[in-house]
């Protein structure tokens, strides 16, 4: 990676202003998976070490315009308090004069948690001002944010035009990883795409084509490829107005596309619904396509046969019905037994790994969905770009 990290520069008696990516799953004003809390931790622990002071910034959710206690980090900043085992200080707010006096009278080693950045309209906007004020409160800036690194966001992009700019050690492993998808990969490289819809990804199946030895589609978007061969996918979600598209991507891509041969299908949308496995070209009418079958998983896993790097976004059936998880399961285990480099897509992909049990055995887990998307669609992300060259 050619952007600095936290330890190219001097943070010694400096106050570190720190993007980190709290948005974090809660119920009852706790935290019910704290894993990106987790994954700052290596970065935050290394400042303190290093006799800074921290002043942590993230977003929660989606508030609606203004101050929401819903949507508040408190329950965070107690979760991290937790895992470090030290005191972690709340600001009622991101910035303004109270915000300043805590921050000027942080001493080395002590931790600050500023409140959700989206209770400022400004944030999403990437409002200067609002940038300004949050560089006021730090002397360096650390960027560990990875999951909302390709928004260009006040706390993510804006502030690194007023202060020194750096990566933290997460968005460095992130970049690594990812990067070797997109730089030099090693061969043979498969790619394995997923997730409901071809319209969200084309970009990307774009993008991999060119650099994958195998490219293997599942979940609904497989469908939409499967209609556009001509075959009659029922009442299986197909992309209609992606058709043509499929298709010039299937002429372009020649042997390298693999797509399901058999599925598991339902007679409805529905955990209690009727299902049997049949091949892609016989499903009968009022049925739809909700898993590969075991066919598809052979052939899948004949295309993973000695593979150096494997890179996979989105899972390959509705793997949140039991009924239907098995292909994503059974994908997520060949990946686990594989002796590749194993790269998984945040979201739902790293969500699927994870309830199959695997995640520790895969090489890296990615921390953002749509980042990651947008990083293997080829797009220079904002957060990164703002960063310091080595």
């Amino acid at each position: 990676m050619n952007k600095k990290n936290v330890k190219d520069i001097d943070i010694k008696n400096k106050r570190v202003l720190m993007r980190v990516d709290f948005n974090v799953p809660m119920a009852d004003g706790k935290v019910t998976d704290d894993k990106r809390i987790r994954a700052a931790l290596p970065t935050i622990q290394y400042c303190l070490d290093q006799g800074a002071s921290v002043i942590l910034m993230s977003h929660l959710g989606r508030p609606k315009g203004g101050s929401d206690p819903e949507f508040s980090l408190h329950a965070a900043s107690e979760a991290l308090a937790s895992l470090l085992a030290r005191p972690v200080k709340m600001a009622s707010d991101c910035v303004g004069p109270e915000v300043e006096k805590m921050a000027k009278e942080l001493k080395p080693g002590e931790v600050l948690m500023l409140e959700n950045t989206r209770f400022h309209a400004g944030e999403e906007k990437n409002d200067l001002e609002l940038a300004k004020q949050l560089a006021s409160l730090g002397e360096v800036y650390v960027n560990d944010a990875f999951g909302s690194a390709h928004r260009a966001h006040s706390s993510t992009e804006g502030v690194a035009r007023f202060l020194p700019a750096v990566s933290g050690f997460l968005m460095e492993q992130e970049l690594e990883y990812l990067g070797r998808a997109m730089a030099n990969p090693e061969h043979p490289y498969i790619a394995i795409l997923g997730g409901a819809k071809i319209s969200d990804k084309i970009l990307v199946v774009e993008t991999l084509l060119a650099k994958c030895d195998k490219l293997i589609i599942g979940g609904g978007m497989a469908n939409t490829f499967l209609a556009a061969q001509g075959l009659n996918m029922q009442d299986s979600l197909v992309e209609s107005a992606a058709l043509e598209t499929a298709g010039s991507i299937m002429e372009m891509s020649g042997e390298k596309l693999i797509l399901p041969v058999d599925a598991v299908i339902a007679d409805k949308f529905a955990e209690d619904a009727n299902t049997q496995v049949v091949d892609v070209d016989k499903i009968p009418a009022g049925w739809r396509m909700l898993d590969v079958g075991p066919k598809t998983l052979e052939a899948y896993k004949r295309a993973l046969d000695g593979a150096r790097l494997i890179v996979w976004n989105g899972p390959v059936g509705v793997f949140e019905m039991p009924k239907f998880a098995e292909g994503t399961f059974a994908l997520a285990r060949m990946l686990a037994e594989s002796k590749a480099v194993t790269v998984i897509g945040g979201g739902d992909s790293a969500s699927a790994v994870k309830k199959a049990g695997v995640a520790k055995q895969m090489t890296h887990v990615s921390t953002g969905g749509g980042a990651s998307l947008e990083f293997l669609e080829g797009k220079e992300l904002p957060g990164v770009a703002a960063l310091m060259d080595k």
